[in-house]
């Protein structure tokens, strides 16, 4: 089969198509002939050396993916072959033609949803959920500003906040990201270059400001953040590139918090309520992934600098 392989840390280029043997399977695990893969801008960060968390070389790539189950390891009670499913983890990489999951790593898809709407559901509902659920502690009528809403992770988290019945407030850096988000139902939008983008969010709160942030660039962001949280107001830390300072004065006055996330670190039943709650509402329409961009295999180098790029608004995805 064919597959990604990395042989060395480095540019987008070090991703190499090459033909590999295929996985073998242990007794809790399932072969899945991928679909449809799923592009994050982790992946991008391991790629380069630059991830805490360093795969030993070589290596392939990737979390997100959707296919069929081929085989089963004979402890695996969860799926049968003929199953379609979607994985946000795996064990050998899913930048590839098939790829093996634990079968905690892996959750049946609805029937009418296709693969490659599958392909962005792992990594960015995961995250999305478990910041909104577990991490955030988000309520009804509360009001959540997500930055950075029109990619995959905040487009899954604006979907759970109106679900809830929250007031979403959400951010973009394009024009066109702007009427993304407005087309998706937020109450209200932003452009967080603008040099007054928080003067406009607090109006939009009546100087109250916001319960929940969702911060996908706490390195740029999280300093503005703490001033526009509400009393007893949470940050939740998703995506961080460097480092910033801050003054822990603004969250004494009003008792906020600032809340980090890594989704790896959601236990089995944490995960099971977030993909159930998933299932459902894939089910019923309630949460619809989008799809921006798509790429062959052969263009992972590609697809790694697209995901990486403003103004996406939706899912990178590869096609094997």
């Amino acid at each position: 089969m064919k597959a990604i392989r990395v042989n060395e840390f480095g540019e987008p280029a070090v991703m190499q198509l090459e033909e590999v043997q295929e996985p073998a399977i242990q007794d809790q695990q399932i072969y899945i002939d991928v679909k449809a893969i799923g592009v994050n801008p982790v992946d991008t960060y391991i790629r380069s050396g630059t991830y805490p968390a360093k795969p030993a070389l070589p290596y392939t790539p990737g979390h997100d993916a959707a296919g069929i189950v081929t085989k089963v390891g004979r402890a695996v009670t969860k799926f049968k072959v003929g199953d379609r499913v979607y994985s946000y983890r795996t064990v050998s990489g899913s930048y590839a033609q098939a790829m093996v999951c634990h079968e905690d790593q892996a959750f049946l898809l609805p029937e009418d949803i296709g693969f490659d709407l599958g392909a962005a559901l792992g990594v960015a509902y995961s995250t999305a959920f478990f910041a909104m659920m577990h991490r955030g502690c988000a309520r009804p009528g509360e009001t959540v500003l997500v930055h950075g809403g029109s990619g995959t992770v905040g487009l899954a988290a604006i979907q759970y906040a109106k679900q809830l019945g929250m007031t979403v407030i959400a951010t973009a850096g394009t024009e066109a990201g702007i009427k993304f988000l407005q087309d998706h139902g937020c109450d209200h939008v932003a452009n967080h270059h603008d040099s007054d983008y928080c003067e406009a969010i607090m109006m939009a709160t009546g100087g109250r400001g916001v319960d929940l942030i969702l911060e996908m660039l706490a390195n740029v962001n999280l300093d503005k953040d703490l001033k526009m949280l509400a009393h007893s107001g949470r940050v939740v830390i998703i995506g961080n590139r460097g480092t910033i300072e801050i003054n822990p004065r603004d969250t004494m006055g009003k008792n906020t918090s600032i809340i980090g996330l890594a989704v790896m670190n959601a236990t089995s039943q944490q995960l099971g309520e977030i993909h159930a709650l998933l299932h459902a509402g894939l089910t019923d329409g309630r949460f619809k992934p989008v799809i921006s961009k798509a790429y062959s295999l052969a263009e992972a180098a590609q697809a790694h600098h697209q995901v990486m790029q403003p103004g996406n608004n939706g899912k990178i995805i590869m096609m094997p």
